[in-house]
């Protein structure tokens, strides 16, 4: 094949990969149903035949993928991680600074071995304790935490999805097995680099900013959030709900009809109707006034009572019992508290949109707002469907909080995650992360099959259960790496990726292998901020090690470099996992993360160009 010209084939591939890289950016649909797209465009067009689409299902990097999870799912539910998370907040001074280094240190150990992103959901509240008992704003150190378990996963084959998967593609392409171990000086190196920047440079940019509960919770005016129904003498028929909502000091919550909740769409337009229930915040007054018109036969020595305990400035109680007898109740029997909750990876709430969740009438509990890092989420985020990440700002009694949290489908923000844990089984579950460890480093088996083992092994013995084994698969992960995959072959049979590789090559021609080392590092950094760094490193790995080939020089060091880039995600909150889980705990601005990681990202490149080569010679 004519490797300087372009096929139509080709073409067609290139076309493919801009449109799947595009939909990623644009969020058009779900990564995994985007990717798995652009592979059946591919086959139902020729250009991959079938049986090499069947194949990728056989990729070890997704299979040891989804064994690291169910271990990971060990060690959450026999309660190792929390135990750990437990040492960390026992282990606080008072010293800010010394807490920084010790929790980046300690994540970074941790996250080597470790699926990083259930380390830093747990971490995340404890971390947030930790500041309030120092006085700091939870901002100070959330983004040093995502830092550190992104630090700490690429020292090791197993730390990141994306080393297992660029491993299991170069291992495809015809190279031999990166070992358990292979990346950790370089990697512990390019860690310690990472740590001491954040320490001497980092923290000085990192801004100071309460949560957004924090911010409601110290409004020093307060309201009633209280509950009318429209009778059928009510002088409120018929009237515009706008109306009221448009009123100095009043909110309206919620309008319930025939049993359902109205979203705010439908609420700016809505004349109220006899039965209608309308949730509000209001001072006393004014919901004495509604009520009056909501139900005019009240009686009026009731409402004179009530009108005279308002105006004489009674204590909150007494209005309170005095709101009760006019008929006015309050929506929750016990003082509200506001909360922070985000959507983490298996949660039942993914892609649910947020007025289906039903938490008003299951939990008692209400939705104050999302927050994404990637866009603003206006006044519709009813109709908004949930995705990982999404911080959520919740209301409720401290009970129906305490309930929501416990089903896992919205992970507190304001208190370590509660597992189910069977803690007599913890030395089961270490020992078999332990052992899988160990049999892959000393090559007894492939760490495919030792972590397939190992994964086994927690399920038979009880560490997990089935159901949470399956829960704990991050299937949409898997899903994309498979399309992904696809596109890469893809990419290989049209003659596309040989035709980038010759390209590329004649560009650089002049300055040799380790120009080639920085550019290739540079293209798939970028691809990881804007994108994903899962498939940046599945569609580079292939083109890096033609590249190698087409320049004469072992391939070895361009995976690396791909393994590298495609894990030092700190620029943005999209292209790493730990750092969207973090980004609205810490109440952080999307210009945070460039702010803090963009020079963190270029000490990375140029401490990896330089030592790259070295352990790995061209």
């Amino acid at each position: 094949m004519d490797t300087t010209a372009l096929t139509l084939e080709a073409a067609f591939v290139l076309a493919v990969v801009a449109v799947v890289f595009l939909a990623f950016y644009r969020q058009w649909a779900s990564p995994d149903v985007i990717a798995l797209a652009g592979a059946m465009a591919c086959v139902v067009a020729g250009v991959l035949d079938s049986e090499d689409m069947l194949r990728v299902f056989s990729n070890s990097g997704p299979i040891t993928v989804g064994a690291m999870f169910i271990l990971t799912a060990a060690l959450q539910r026999t309660g190792v991680i929390g135990q750990i998370a437990g040492f960390a907040r026992r282990m606080a001074v008072d010293s800010s600074w010394v807490n920084m280094l010790g929790l980046m240190v300690g994540v970074m150990v941790l996250s080597a071995f470790v699926n990083n992103t259930p380390v830093v959901l747990m971490l995340i509240p404890v971390v947030i304790s930790m500041a309030s008992d120092q006085g700091e704003a939870p901002s100070r150190f959330l983004i040093p935490l995502s830092y550190a378990s992104i630090f700490g996963g690429a020292t090791t084959i197993i730390g990141t999805s994306t080393n297992l998967l660029v491993n299991g593609v170069a291992i495809e392409e015809g190279l031999a097995a990166f070992n358990m171990f292979e990346l950790f000086v370089p990697g512990v190196i390019m860690g310690l680099a990472g740590i001491a920047y954040m320490m001497l440079i980092g923290r000085r940019l990192l801004p100071e900013r309460r949560s957004a509960s924090e911010e409601i919770e110290e409004e020093p005016e307060l309201s009633f959030l209280t509950e009318l129904v429209v009778t059928r003498t009510s002088d409120l028929i018929g009237e515009p709900l706008s109306g009221i909502a448009g009123q100095d000091d009043v909110e309206i919550v919620d309008l319930i009809r025939g049993g359902q909740s109205l979203t705010r769409s439908e609420r700016r337009t809505a004349e109220l109707e006899a039965g209608d229930r309308i949730i509000l915040r209001a001072p006393p007054a004014d919901a004495v006034h509604f009520r009056r018109a909501a139900r005019p036969e009240i009686a009026e020595e009731a409402e004179e009572e009530l009108e005279a305990a308002v105006a004489s400035g009674d204590g909150e109680e007494n209005i309170t019992d005095r709101l009760a007898k006019a008929g006015i109740e309050t929506v929750v029997e016990e003082e509200a508290v506001i909360r922070q909750g985000v959507i983490g990876p298996g949660s039942r709430f993914e892609d649910r949109r947020v007025g289906s969740l039903n938490l008003r009438r299951l939990y008692d509990v209400r939705i104050l707002g999302v927050r994404r890092p990637d866009e603003e989420i206006g006044e519709e985020f009813e109709n908004l469907r949930l995705q990982v990440g999404d911080t959520l700002l919740l209301e409720g009694p401290a009970d129906g909080m305490r309930t929501l949290f416990d089903r896992g489908d919205i992970v507190s923000l304001s208190q370590p995650v509660l597992q189910r844990e069977r803690r007599e089984k913890a030395p089961i579950a270490i020992a078999a992360v332990a052992g899988f460890i160990a049999v892959a480093t000393i090559g007894l088996l492939p760490i495919a099959m030792a972590a397939l083992v190992a994964a086994v092994a927690v399920l038979a013995l009880g560490c997990v259960r089935p159901g949470e084994a399956y829960r704990s698969v991050d299937w949409r992960i898997l899903f994309l790496i498979f399309g992904m995959l696809g596109i890469g072959r893809a990419m290989q049979a049209s003659g596309a990726a040989e035709f980038i590789v010759h390209n590329m090559a004649a560009l650089v021609a002049g300055f040799g292998p380790w120009a080639m080392l920085a550019i290739l590092y540079l293209v798939t950094s970028a691809l990881t901020e804007t994108v994903t760094n899962n498939a940046a490193a599945i569609l580079l790995t292939p083109i890096a090690i033609g590249l190698a080939h087409q320049l004469g020089v072992d391939p070895r060091p361009f995976v690396v470099a791909v393994m590298f880039a495609a894990s030092a995600s700190f620029a943005t909150p999209l292209g790493y996992q730990t750092n969207t889980l973090v980004y609205g705990a810490g109440n952080y601005h999307f210009a945070d993360f460039t702010k803090v990681g963009l020079p963190l990202n270029v000490l990375m490149w140029a401490i990896a160009v330089a030592l790259i080569p070295v352990f790995w010679p061209f």
